[in-house]
């Protein structure tokens, strides 16, 4: 558990259940390469299941719908006023830099900004605004010109804010649909900067120093593992070769070297986080033919 820091930054993991599979490997490659003097405090939040993640306060919202379990925690979990919002399938891959998140809090706070995005996509329509973050440009998006101005990919979002964009019962997926038209029409400042290379995405703006780029991966695709897990696997590999090396400990008592043995299985039999085989996706006359057979 992470000892409360006076911030007006909190940093989210929003998680389900389902997916604890993840939670080992998220942890290890956050703490990897997060700096944890940012001063934020940290969150990592299940529904039920009570877990210890390094660097973070475990909080637990009750099972239900997406919109309805994060309403839930922003409302009696999290207290501070600003809110980075990341999931447990998104795996960092480079350092990050605290100096640029400080500046960065301290811009957010002194013009009350209620979303900045932290990540790049084509979809976005951006324009300099004049600010600048340790070589990377501020831009605010053409709402009308860009998509997905409700998205879950890292953002710092304004608490409340955010919580006026999750209306009762809306799946994730509802949640960016919808909530990208509302947004449309509430037409509120959104800025952007490109700070997290997501999957390698380029930069969308001119930067005039951009060498600190972080970045991660997210390495879930309809429940499975996806083929961007792979240098994850490989580096936690390496990591438990490491550790039997330095303490002399058998290879196959090590946690991590077991872990990265997992992955794998996982992903070579494409099992869900739960251990499941993947559901097979019926094609449409297949779909008929069970609901006449009232299957």
């Amino acid at each position: 558990m992470t000892t409360k820091n006076h911030t007006n930054f909190a940093l989210l993991v929003h998680t389900c259940d389902r997916y604890q599979f993840l939670y080992p490997g998220f942890s290890a490659f956050f703490n990897k390469y997060w700096d944890f003097t940012i001063p934020c405090n940290y969150y990592f939040a299940t529904e039920n299941l009570e877990v210890e993640i390094d660097g973070f306060t475990n909080i637990r919202s009750g099972s239900g719908q997406w919109s309805d379990r994060l309403a839930h925690l922003l409302k009696h979990d999290i207290t501070e006023k600003y809110v980075i919002y990341f999931q447990e399938d998104m795996w960092l891959n480079k350092p990050v830099d605290p100096t640029f998140f400080t500046e960065l809090f301290a811009l957010i706070e002194t013009h009350n900004w209620k979303q900045v995005k932290l990540t790049s996509a084509d979809v976005y329509k951006t324009k300099a605004t004049g600010y600048e973050v340790q070589g990377f440009t501020i831009a605010e998006l053409d709402n009308a010109a860009s998509g997905y101005l409700m998205s879950h990919q890292v953002t710092v979002w304004d608490r409340e804010f955010l919580l006026a964009q999750l209306p009762a019962n809306e799946h994730p997926w509802r949640n960016e649909r919808k909530g990208t038209k509302r947004l449309k029409q509430l037409n509120p400042q959104i800025y952007q900067v490109d700070y997290f290379a997501e999957n390698d995405n380029p930069a969308i703006n001119q930067n005039p120093d951009a060498a600190k780029r972080s970045g991660y991966d997210t390495i879930s695709q309809n429940s499975a593992l996806n083929p961007r897990v792979l240098p994850y696997i490989d580096d936690l590999m390496e990591e438990g070769v490491k550790k039997f090396t330095d303490n002399r400990q058998l290879i196959t008592d090590n946690r991590t070297y077991q872990y990265a043995l997992d992955l794998q299985h996982h992903y070579d039999n494409q099992l869900t986080h739960d251990g499941q085989p993947k559901p097979r996706k019926d094609d449409i006359f297949k779909k008929i033919k069970n609901w006449l057979k009232g299957k």
